[in-house]
């Protein structure tokens, strides 16, 4: 099974550092989307696990007073 060598942080550092500013620049834009789009992903992903919770009853949802009101009749 052939392995790919994958460079540490430190090469990849002076790999950027070789490049031209515009070129940095654009990995710059480009890693802050993908960061972006990554996020957005965990949102999607949180969302949908909390609606399904909610649909199993596993979790519920209203106000600040609502939740001090069950907190204080759990005591």
């Amino acid at each position: 099974m052939s392995q790919v060598m994958q460079p540490d942080f430190q090469q990849v550092l002076e790999l950027i550092e070789s490049m031209s500013p515009e070129d940095q620049e654009t990995l710059i834009e480009l890693i802050r989307h993908r960061l972006i789009e990554w996020r957005r992903g965990e949102i999607a992903r949180n969302a949908a696990e909390t609606l399904q919770a909610v649909r199993e009853g596993r979790a519920g949802y209203g106000t600040v007073k609502d939740l001090e009101g069950e907190l204080s009749s759990d005591s």
